[in-house]
């Protein structure tokens, strides 16, 4: 589960939607597809057309994972910070009810502009 006292995840490196599909097998509802996936180190998230999903994989295995999912229809409010000349990563903070903020940083090369749609068709 997010630990949404630091629900942080750093250093988000896209990867080929069609992974994330795969990543999430079983667990999409009718309907819903992704539309952006990103990995960490060892974690991930995926946003879909409906929620963001965060994985957390525990143990040393890596074997164990933990899914959390964000419905967009929980956001209260989201923010982006594009990235810059010096200051390269870019940034999505989202405001869920009764969970708080999670903070998304994503590595280089992210459209944060293309994140933000998906949210703001379900969120406005």
């Amino acid at each position: 589960m997010i630990d949404f006292q630091n629900a942080e995840y750093l250093k988000l490196m896209p990867v080929d939607p069609a992974k994330g599909e795969r990543m999430l097998e079983g667990m999409l509802i009718p309907g819903e597809h992704v539309v952006a996936a990103f990995k960490g180190i060892r974690d991930g998230v995926i946003f879909t057309n409906k929620r963001v999903v965060s994985m957390n994989v525990q143990g040393i295995t890596g074997k164990k994972t933990d899914y959390t999912s964000l419905p967009y229809k929980r956001v209260q409010a989201f923010s982006i910070e594009t990235a810059g000349v010096v200051d390269l990563d870019s940034e999505l903070h989202l405001w869920f009810s009764s969970v708080g903020r999670v903070r998304f940083e994503f590595a280089r090369g992210v459209d944060v502009k293309k994140l933000s749609t998906y949210i703001a068709d379900d969120v406005l």
